[in-house]
C-alpha cells in the first residue's frame, strides 16, 4: 500500500501528529501577547498568545505558572505542540516570562501585591543578623564578578571565616530551581550557617527575572536561617530582596553589612576597654574621696562619744566623791557602830559602842540619850 493510501482513525491520527511533533519540535519558544487569560479550578491555567495576524490556544498547570500574568502582556513561553482528542491545536506551557519592560513591570507589582496582602514583606516577620557570623552561606554563581567581590571584602575585612558555598545558575532556565534547592541544601544541614547570603550582580530587568519568582520568594520567606540579598545595583529591586530578612544594595555591600571592618572592632574595642579604665579610675577615685569622709565623720563621731563619756566619767567621779562616807568625815561627821560593827542611828544608855571620826574609832559607852 502506498503512504497515499495509509488509513488512520481519528484517534490514531491524532497520536500520529503528536508523534511527529514530539519527534520533530517537542519544545517550542513562542514570543506573543496573552489574551483570554484564566485559570480554572485552581488547577489549571488556559489562555491564547497572540500577535496581530494570528493566536495559539495556550494550556498550563497553575504549578508551573510562577509569576504573575494577565491580558495585554507580552511574554515568551516554552511548550510542547499538541493536538488534542477534540482536534484542537494547542501548546502545553512547561515556562512561561513576561519580556518588555512594561510586561516585566506589570508581573512584578501584581506578584508583588499578592505576596504584600499574605504579609511575607512584612517587617514584623524579619530578623535580626548575628553581628559577627562565623559560618556563612552563600547562593551564587562563583564565577560571577559580584561574589568574587563579596569573598574579596570579607577577607579584607575580617579573615577566618568558615564559608559555605553553593554554586548555582543565577538567570535563565533552571535558575530558578537550583537556587531553591541551595537554599534546603543549608537550612537542612546538621550545623547549618548563621546567615545565608543570596548574591547576583548587577544585569538588566530582565535578567533579574529570576529573584522575582513566586516559588523562589516563597523559599526565602520560609528560610529558618537569616538571609541577606545583594541582588544587581544600588537601585535595583526584587521581590526576593523584599523577602529577605535584610537587602544589601550590591554584594559587595552585602559583605559590609555582615562583617565589620576588623580595624573598626579594634577601635571599639580600644575605645571600650579606655571607658572602663576611665569609669574605673573615676570610681576608684570617688571610693576614696568616699573613704576618706567616712575616716572623717567615724573620728569626728568618735571624739564627740569620748568627750561626752568624759563628762559622764568626771560627773559620776564628782558623785562618787561627794557620796563617799570618808569626804563626810572630813566635814566632821562621824560613824556610830554597835560592837558588831553595824551601823546604828539609834542607841540605849549603857550600851557599848564604836565612833568613828576622819582620825580615829573611839570607844565609848552611852551614859545619855536625848531624843
Amino acid at each position: 500500500m502506498q503512504k497515499s493510501d495509509m488509513q488512520f482513525t481519528v484517534s490514531e491520527t491524532t497520536a500520529l501528529l503528536n508523534q511527529i511533533f514530539e519527534t520533530a519540535i517537542p519544545n517550542i519558544t513562542v514570543i506573543g501577547e496573552v489574551a483570554n487569560f484564566k485559570v480554572n479550578q485552581g488547577k489549571w491555567v488556559f489562555f491564547d498568545i497572540k500577535d496581530d495576524e494570528s493566536s495559539l490556544s495556550c494550556f498550563m498547570s497553575l504549578f508551573n505558572l510562577h509569576t504573575a500574568i494577565e491580558d495585554g502582556m507580552q511574554v515568551t513561553i516554552t511548550a510542547r505542540p499538541t493536538v488534542t482528542k477534540w482536534g484542537k491545536f494547542s501548546l502545553t506551557v512547561q515556562t512561561i516570562r513576561p519580556v518588555g519592560e512594561g510586561s516585566i513591570k506589570r508581573a512584578f507589582e501584581l506578584l508583588r501585591t499578592k505576596l504584600d496582602v499574605e504579609g511575607l514583606f512584612s517587617s514584623e516577620r524579619k530578623r535580626h543578623l548575628p553581628e559577627l557570623p562565623q559560618k556563612i552561606g552563600i547562593i551564587s554563581s562563583t564565577s560571577a564578578a559580584g561574589y568574587r567581590d563579596f569573598i574579596k571584602i570579607l577577607n579584607e575585612r575580617f579573615g577566618g571565616l568558615e564559608i559555605i558555598v553553593t554554586p548555582v545558575q543565577v538567570q535563565g532556565q533552571g535558575a530558578t530551581e537550583q537556587i531553591i534547592a541551595a537554599l534546603k541544601f543549608l537550612n537542612e544541614r546538621k550545623e547549618p550557617p548563621e546567615v545565608i547570603a543570596i548574591l547576583r550582580g548587577g544585569g538588566s530587568r530582565d535578567d533579574l527575572a529570576t529573584f522575582d519568582n513566586e516559588p523562589l520568594v516563597r523559599a526565602v520567606a520560609a528560610s529558618r536561617v537569616p538571609t541577606i540579598t545583594g541582588i544587581g545595583h544600588e537601585i535595583d529591586t526584587t521581590l526576593v530582596d523584599l523577602v529577605a530578612d535584610v537587602r544589601a544594595s550590591t554584594p559587595s555591600n552585602a559583605a559590609e553589612i555582615l562583617i565589620p571592618d576588623k580595624r573598626e572592632i579594634l577601635s571599639q574595642i580600644n575605645f571600650c576597654l579606655q571607658r572602663m579604665l576611665d569609669a574605673a579610675a573615676e570610681n576608684f577615685s570617688r571610693a576614696s574621696e568616699k573613704t576618706r569622709r567616712d575616716f572623717r565623720e567615724i573620728a569626728a563621731h568618735t571624739t564627740k562619744i569620748l568627750t561626752l563619756d568624759e563628762q559622764k566619767f568626771k560627773l559620776l567621779h564628782a558623785t562618787f566623791l561627794a557620796f563617799n562616807p570618808r569626804e563626810i568625815l572630813r566635814r566632821g561627821y562621824a560613824i556610830v557602830r554597835d560592837l558588831a560593827g553595824r551601823i546604828i542611828a539609834e542607841s540605849a544608855i549603857g550600851d557599848m559602842i564604836q565612833i568613828e571620826t576622819r582620825t580615829a574609832i573611839i570607844d565609848a559607852e552611852v551614859k545619855k540619850v536625848t531624843k
